[in-house]
C-alpha cells in the first residue's frame, strides 16, 4: 500500500515522487506474482522480463478472472481508459485480491506527438514511467530492425539476381519506424544508379503498425513465432493477376533471423504500479490501424499468476474492444469475464458538440446529446458480444451532480450500473466501488459471442462489423479493394477475421461525425492480407499507417536534466 502523501501535479511529478524511493525492487514485485527466480531476467532493479518457459511449465494451471477495460469514442477531453485500467487494478489489491496489470507499450510516436504517453495518469500508473515511455526494454527496436530487415532481404534478392520473380511494382512490404514522420509516407528508393539497387517507389509505417509488431503479440510462442514470421507475404511474382503468386518471407529464408531478432522481445516485460501491484506491460499494437491488445503471451501467464487480470484495448470499444473480442479472444480462446467501458462527463459533451473550451461548464443537455455514444458502446458489449458490462465515470473536478446522476440514470436504463472512478486523484482508494462491482460481475454468467463467423465471406464480415458494431446503413468497397478480396479468397486466405484500420475518433469513418451517427455508408478504399498475423486489414475513410507530428508536439516540452532526471513527459 502507498503511504506517500497524495499531492495534485503532472503526471510525470507524482511517478518521480513515488520511483525509485518508494518502489518496489522488481524480485519482490516477481515474488508477489508468485514467479520463481530463475524465470525473471532483470534489465535493472525495476524492471524485468520473464522466460516464456515458465508458461509452458504452467500450462495446466486454472486461469483466472479476465477484465477488459474499454472506453467510448476519444475525443480531446481525455477518457483516462490506461488510467482506470491501472487504477482498479490498485482497488482489487486494495479489497484483497490476487491482481495483476496486462498492458500495451507505448509508441514514441504518440509519446513525441500529441496524445503523450500511456502509462496511466495521476494516481493511476504503471512505473518507471519514463522508461516504459521511452526506450523501455528495447521490445520495439527489436521489431522495427526484423521488419527492415525484411525488407533489406526483399531488395537484396531482387539486386542478386531475383530468383524467385518478384515484381518490384508488387512488393507490399514497408520499412517502419517508432515516429510520427508524414515526409515518409511515400519515397522513392533505390536512386543513385545500379550499384545502388533499383529504383522503385516505396515508404514508412509506424513500427506499431507493422505486420510483425502484429505477429509478436500473437503469437503464442517461439515456435508459433516463427511460423508467422514465415508466412508474411512481401510482395508477388510479375505477370497478370491470374498468374501472379505471393512470395514469402519463408522463401526469402528470412524467418529465422527475423526470429532470432525477437526472442527476447516475445518475454513479456514485468513492472508495477504505483501501489506495487504487478503489471506486465508488452507489444504495443494501435487500434486504429493495427489489432490494439497487449501480447497472448503476457496475459495468458498473468491468467496463469493471477485470480483477477484487468486489461485494456485500444481507442473506443468500436476498435479495440472489438479486435480484443473478435481477434485476440478468438486466436487465444479467452473468455472475458467482464468489461469496464469508461466515459467522463466531459468527453459526453464533446460529443454533445461542446468546444474543448466549454467543457467545465455544466451543460446536462449536452452530456444526454453525447450519451448516445456510450449508450451504443454499452449496446454492443452487451447485446452483440453478450458480456457482462459497468460504466466507469472517470471523474474530473468540475462534473456536477445534475451531470453525474444524468450518466448513472441513463446507464440504468439501457441495464448496466455507472460507477464513479477517482482513481486519478486517489488511486486505488478511489476505485474501490468500481472493483467490487467487476468482480460482481466476473460472478455473473454470460455468453460471450463474436460479432461474426470467421468462414463468412470478406465481404460478409466486413458488412458484419460495419452494421452490428459501427451501426452503419451500408458498405462501398472500392474496385481496387474488391479485386484485392478476390485475389485473397483465390489464394485460400479469406477464412480468417477481419482487422478494420479506422478513425479512433468516431463509430464511423469520418472524424468529424461525432455521438452516435445513423445513416452513413462505411467506405472500403483498400485490403491488405496479413498472413502472418492472421488477419485481413481493412482501410477504410482516411487512415494512414504513418502518423505525422502536430504544430506543436509534445517532443518540444520535454527535456532533461544534468542529472539525468527527464521533464515534460505525460
Amino acid at each position: 500500500m502507498l503511504n506517500i502523501k497524495r499531492f495534485s501535479g503532472s503526471d510525470i511529478e507524482i511517478a518521480q515522487a513515488v520511483y525509485p524511493e518508494h518502489a518496489l525492487k522488481v524480485k519482490d514485485i516477481a515474488e508477489k506474482a508468485g514467479i520463481p527466480g530463475e524465470y525473471i531476467e532483470y534489465y535493472g532493479n525495476y524492471k524485468a522480463k520473464v522466460d516464456y518457459n515458465y508458461l509452458l511449465k504452467n500450462q495446466d494451471k486454472k486461469d483466472g478472472k479476465l477484465i477488459l477495460v474499454t472506453a467510448i469514442n476519444p475525443t480531446p477531453a481525455g477518457e483516462g481508459k490506461t488510467t482506470t485500467t491501472v487504477g482498479v487494478a490498485d482497488s482489487l489489491s486494495r479489497i484483497g485480491k490476487n491482481v495483476m496489470v496486462a498492458l500495451r507499450e507505448p509508441s514514441l510516436g504518440p509519446v513525441f506527438g500529441v496524445k503523450g504517453g500511456a502509462a496511466g495518469g495521476g494516481w493511476a500508473q504503471v512505473i518507471p514511467m519514463e522508461d516504459i515511455n521511452l526506450h523501455f526494454t528495447g521490445d520495439f527496436h527489436a521489431i522495427g530492425a526484423a521488419n527492415n530487415l525484411l525488407a533489406a532481404m526483399i531488395d537484396n534478392h531482387i539486386y542478386q539476381g531475383n530468383k524467385l520473380n518478384i515484381d518490384p511494382r508488387k512488393i507490399i512490404w514497408r520499412r517502419c519506424m517508432d515516429m510520427n514522420d508524414r515526409q515518409l509516407r511515400f519515397i522513392n528508393s533505390g536512386l543513385g544508379g545500379k550499384a545502388n539497387g533499383f529504383p522503385r517507389e516505396d515508404g514508412f509505417d509506424i513500427t506499431v503498425a507493422s505486420e510483425i509488431m502484429a505477429i509478436l503479440c500473437l503469437a503464442s510462442g517461439i515456435d508459433d513465432l516463427k511460423e508467422r514470421l514465415g508466412r508474411i507475404i512481401t510482395g508477388y511474382t510479375y505477370g497478370k493477376q491470374s498468374e501472379e503468386r505471393p512470395v514469402t518471407a519463408f522463401q526469402l529464408n528470412a524467418h529465422g533471423a527475423l526470429a532470432a531478432l525477437l526472442k527476447d522481445a516475445l518475454k513479456p516485460n514485468l513492472v508495477q504500479t504505483l501501489e506495487g501491484t504487478p503489471a506486465f506491460i508488452h507489444g504495443g499494437p494501435f487500434a486504429n490501424i493495427a489489432h490494439g491488445c497487449n501480447s497472448i503471451m503476457a496475459t495468458r501467464l498473468a491468467l496463469k499468476c493471477a485470480d483477477y487480470v484487468v486489461t485494456e484495448a485500444g481507442f473506443g470499444a468500436d476498435l479495440g474492444a472489438e479486435k480484443f473480442l473478435d481477434i485476440k479472444c478468438r486466436f487465444a480462446n479467452l473468455k472475458p469475464s467482464a468489461v469496464i467501458i469508461v466515459a467522463t462527463v466531459r468527453a459526453l459533451k464533446s460529443h454533445g458538440g461542446v468546444q474543448k473550451n466549454e467543457l467545465d461548464k455544466e451543460n446536462p443537455a449536452a452530456v444526454e446529446a453525447g450519451l448516445p455514444n456510450l449508450l451504443q458502446h454499452v449496446e454492443n458489449i452487451t447485446q452483440v458480444y453478450k458480456l457482462p458490462a459497468v460504466v466507469a465515470i472517470n471523474a474530473f473536478p468540475n462534473d456536477t451532480p445534475a451531470e453525474l446522476e444524468l450518466v448513472e440514470k441513463k446507464c440504468r436504463e439501457s441495464g448496466v450500473n455507472a460507477v464513479l472512478s477517482e482513481v486519478w486523484a486517489k488511486g486505488g482508494e478511489g476505485g474501490v466501488k468500481l472493483a467490487e462491482e467487476a468482480v460482481r460481475l466476473c460472478e455473473e454468467p454470460n455468453n460471450f459471442n463474436f460479432s461474426y463467423d470467421v468462414n463468412l465471406s470478406v465481404n460478409e464480415k466486413i458488412e458484419a462489423i460495419a452494421k452490428k458494431i459501427y451501426h452503419a446503413s451500408g458498405v462501398e468497397i472500392q474496385r481496387d479493394a474488391q479485386r484485392k478480396i478476390k485475389q485473397i479468397e483465390k489464394m485460400g486466405l479469406d477464412k480468417v477475421p477481419i482487422c478494420m484500420a479506422k478513425t479512433q475518433y468516431s463509430f464511423s469513418d469520418d472524424a468529424s461525425l461525432l455521438g452516435a451517427p445513423k445513416g452513413w455508408t462505411l467506405n472500403v478504399r483498400d485490403v491488405k492480407i496479413s498472413s502472418g498475423a492472421g488477419f485481413i486489414v481493412v482501410f477504410t475513410g482516411e487512415i494512414m499507417t504513418m502518423p505525422g507530428l502536430p504544430p506543436v508536439p509534445s517532443a518540444e516540452k520535454i527535456n532533461v536534466d544534468s542529472n539525468g532526471k527527464i521533464s515534460g513527459l505525460f
